[in-house]
């Protein structure tokens, strides 16, 4: 058996793979397979925070990299009932901005964003698709325009599908203050988008800009 499959048989409890907070109580008991197990869980997810933060593939590798480090010898001050994958997530961005002042380079999230388009079904007609590229391309010109804060307040709602909780502990707010971040952020980018027809994007259209 390769020794991945091995770690995560050797962790399932009772034939289903254990929850978060089960993996990060064996980590904190010294169990370093089972936050093997949260590393490739969220190193993705990880590293595209740290897109949005940076919008450079090298510096998000090596933020995500860095946090999983820091996370790990800071997983005592996990408070019980925290969900590690918010705090995960903003310690990634910390981690992110730090990379970011330090090299002085500005986000292209335009590159980063195309890069996670998510799968299309049926091809659509050249007009439908010439339609919607034009859309796709407005809302991330927009996107890119927003501030940092807007983008990962879009980011987490709609393209991680956080819950509020989660949210809020990602970008250390107060959970009653996720609503009105949200709002205000979407409220700017409806304000980018140059025609009336695009100031209204669905939901879908963020999730899959």
């Amino acid at each position: 058996m390769p020794p991945a499959l091995y770690i995560v048989s050797r962790l399932r409890g009772e034939g289903r793979p254990l929850e978060d907070a089960e993996l990060v109580e064996r980590a904190q008991r010294g169990d370093a397979d089972a936050y093997g197990l949260l590393v490739r869980r969220y190193q993705d997810l990880a590293v595209r925070v740290g897109y949005l933060v940076t919008g450079r593939p090298w510096e998000a590798e090596d933020a995500a990299q860095e946090a999983f480090v820091k996370a790990y010898y800071a997983l005592d001050r996990l408070r019980p009932g925290t969900s590690f994958r918010s705090w995960l997530l903003r310690i990634v961005a910390n981690e992110a901005r730090n990379l970011r002042k330090a090299a002085r380079r500005r986000v292209d999230l335009m590159s980063r964003a195309s890069e996670h388009a998510p799968p299309q079904g049926a091809a659509p007609s050249p007009e439908a698709e010439a339609v919607a590229n034009e859309r796709r391309s407005a809302l991330l010109n927009a996107l890119s325009d927003l501030r940092e804060e807007d983008r990962l307040v879009v980011a987490y709602r709609f393209w991680f599908e956080l819950s509020e909780a989660e949210m809020a502990e990602a970008l250390e707010c107060a959970r009653g203050t996720v609503k009105s971040r949200l709002s205000r952020a979407l409220g700017r980018l409806r304000q980018g988008l140059r025609s009336p027809a695009q100031q209204h994007p669905s939901r879908q259209e963020l999730r899959d800009a």
